[in-house]
């Protein structure tokens, strides 16, 4: 039988109209095929229909992307098309490690095919090995995307043997090209190092890297210190030849012996004069050296008065500035939220927005800890509670984080437990929406977990492990409501001083009674975390939050993200970490999936005990999964383990649970990677079910 979703595909692709009757609203395929490399997102709510005037826009859109790109030479081309509520806001960018007519096929197969990729959705993402493509009824633009990190390595060669000596001048070359296209014109840097072999030959490694140009420095420097750390964290193990981490908003790569045939233009710099055309002032003759003297003294009094007066100029109006803001801040201290959204009483306390302006330094750069889905992070420092805080400020333009910022307070406002983030307060005034937060110092779960520089001991991975387990247990089973988090990941599990584990961004989440234990609405959560059957049913449960947590186990005891790439042969194929770990659970080797990084040092019992619970609460069945009381149990050794099949079972709700297509010499990245082989959409599509 053919698969589901080829099937929802083949019928959503023969609705498209080919009749000469619309020619502005007909499907044109290109000559050239654009196939995503790796995972690629497409939204499947709110989806425009056939002929609407957000399909006008999006066609519109495409044509302006690809002749933008093409026209100006450079690969690269932002804009959006028509206005709200159909804008459609999209950005296209040619892979710099990739030539000229290779950058140009990739661009016309992709702003032609985008309706194939992704039918009717209002959100798209991908990328093809020459170039990225994406678009949204949202502004993206200037804001970097991590969410995804592909691997493209060649090997056709075999790898160098020197691996220690390449990766130490791969840090050296590849820290300082990313700095230098961070503040480069184009976002992008090339340059070269050499390095020396076992066998004392000396080579050069060439390098690459490039952000897409809407970003600023400091965007652009965030991105490509990620990706230079997944760069190298593939690299520790085994050195190819040629390779890249490719993603929507930045990329990074290498080559060993030979130079990239780029495809990007560098800007023309002017040329510098010779020294033989500069003309040289002619030497004053003795009678004219006093009247300079003069003239020189005249003039360096002249330069420094105009100085010191325009510095106590700038003074004064950076002091007004600031006291512009203050007086702003208590004129808008409004309420744009009815104040009955929220319930009174103890616990979190409403601020003023004058407060937490103030605390955060207005908001200013310097004190910006990250960005989010909906806003950005700031540090502040409250001065009557003598507390240093962490203040989300969510984007006024999303109608998506508005309605989070409202269920994070009324749900997050009323837990406490010690295993969750604390919630400060929250702000609805000055025409912003703000939240409040205890300061985590250590940062999130996923910035220590994939750390090639500071790899997380045993001891405290299975702190961290009890730890998520023990706020679930208080969040399902121990309040007064069971609340559903919905978007359990590393991401959002922030570390204390101590590296306890607090859950939080309670956005997504919902309170259900505790009879009911599942709520049903649209699809929220992340790929490679949510529970396959919900992504289908739009069901939320307690079981899919426990789902959610034998993913984020595993990936705590493997230090892999959710999707890997595996090598079978000479073939490769994308893998969800789920059933690659049940695969050698099946083999009797399931302690062969441990991080490779803690080089063994860790109790071989308690490794099993946790990566055998995360199986079963990961269960492909979820009326076989247990409460999470039940997993806690077995975790804390109150409870044997359980008894689980030798091979992964198939789930009954979807077609069966198996390798991806696979494709004889692809190429592919590391197996710790986010992405996976080249395949077709369809292929990709069907396969995004178990991420």
């Amino acid at each position: 039988m053919a698969p589901l979703h080829f099937l929802i595909l083949l019928a959503i692709v023969s609705s498209f109209p080919y009749s000469t009757a619309a020619p502005d609203l007909t499907l044109t395929i290109s000559a050239g095929i654009f196939i995503p490399v790796g995972p690629y997102y497409c939204s499947t709510t709110g989806n425009y229909t056939l002929k609407s005037p957000y399909q006008v826009n999006l066609r519109k859109l495409m044509d302006d992307l690809q002749s933008g790109a093409i026209a100006n030479h450079a690969g690269f081309n932002y804009t959006v098309a028509g206005e709200a509520p159909d804008a459609v806001f999209g950005l296209t960018m040619c892979y710099a490690d990739r030539n000229w007519t290779q950058c140009q096929n990739c661009l016309q197969a992709a702003t032609s095919e985008v309706e194939l990729i992704c039918p009717f959705s209002r959100e798209m993402k991908a990328r093809e090995d020459a170039c990225v493509l994406r678009y949204s009824n949202e502004s993206f633009f200037s804001v970097a995307d991590l969410t995804s990190a592909f691997h493209v390595s060649d090997t056709s060669n075999s790898s160098v043997t020197n691996v220690a000596g390449v990766n130490a001048t791969l840090l050296s070359l590849m820290s300082r090209l990313a700095a230098e296209a961070a503040v480069s014109e184009l976002r992008l840097a090339k340059g070269s190092q050499v390095y020396k072999g076992s066998k004392g030959i000396s080579q050069v490694i060439y390098g690459l890297a490039q952000c897409t140009r809407d970003l600023n420095a400091s965007e652009c420097s965030r991105c490509l210190t990620y990706f230079v750390e997944e760069l190298l964290r593939s690299s520790s193990l085994s050195v190819e030849i040629n390779d890249a981490v490719k993603g929507y908003s930045c990329n990074v790569a290498y080559k060993i012996g030979e130079d990239f045939d780029s495809s990007i233009r560098p800007a023309i710099a002017s040329a510098p004069m010779a020294p033989s055309t500069i003309a040289q002032p002619p030497d004053p003759s003795p009678g004219t050296r006093p009247t300079l003297g003069i003239v020189a003294g005249v003039t360096g009094g002249s330069i420094a008065f105009v100085i010191c007066t325009g510095t106590l100029v700038c003074i004064l109006l950076r002091h007004r500035s600031i006291k512009a803001r203050e007086r702003e801040v208590d004129v808008f201290d409004d309420d744009p939220l009815e104040d009955n959204t929220f319930d009174k009483g103890t616990g979190p306390r409403q601020f003023r927005y004058r407060e937490l302006a103030t605390a955060a330094g207005f908001f200013s750069d310097e004190e910006k800890l990250g960005e989010g889905g909906f806003g950005s992070v700031y540090k502040g420092y409250l001065k009557d509670m003598d507390l240093w805080v962490a203040i989300k400020r969510v984007s006024k333009s999303s109608q998506q984080g508005r309605k989070e910022y409202i269920s994070e307070v009324k749900i997050i406002s009323r837990l406490r437990h010690r295993n969750l983030v604390q919630l400060i307060g929250w702000c609805h005034g000055g025409g912003e929406l703000l939240l409040v937060y205890e300061l985590m110092p250590n940062g999130s779960l996923n910035s220590h977990i994939h750390s090639q520089n500071n790899v997380l001991s045993w001891q405290l991975r299975s702190g961290i492990v009890l730890g998520i387990g023990s706020a679930l247990v208080y969040l399902h089973q121990d309040w007064e409501q069971c609340v559903l988090h919905r978007d359990i990941k590393p991401s959002n599990i922030l570390l204390d001083a101590s590296f306890n584990a607090k859950l939080g961004d309670f956005g997504l989440a919902r309170m259900v009674d505790h009879e009911r234990q599942s709520h049903t609405t649209a699809l929220a959560g992340t790929m490679g975390y949510m529970d396959p059957e919900c992504m289908l049913s739009g069901s939320a449960s307690t079981t899919s939050d426990v789902y959610s947590f034998g993913v984020v186990l595993l990936e705590i005891c493997c230090g892999r993200r959710p999707i890997i790439v595996v090598q079978d042969s000479e073939e490769y194929a994308t893998m969800h970490l789920v059933q690659w770990v049940w695969e050698c659970y099946g083999r009797g080797r399931i302690i062969d999936a441990a991080d490779a990084r803690l080089n063994g040092e860790f109790d071989g019992d308690e490794m099993e005990r946790v990566m055998i619970t995360a199986l079963w609460c990961a269960h492909p069945d979820r009326t076989l999964r247990p409460f999470i009381r039940q997993a806690i149990s077995v975790l804390r050794m109150e409870a044997p383990l359980p008894s689980l099949p030798t091979n992964m079972p198939v789930a009954t709700f979807m077609p069966p649970m198996h390798h991806l297509q696979r494709e004889s010499g692809a190429t592919t990245g590391s197996s710790s990677g986010s992405a996976g082989t080249k395949h077709s959409s369809i292929a990709t599509k069907t396969s995004s079910l178990l991420r």
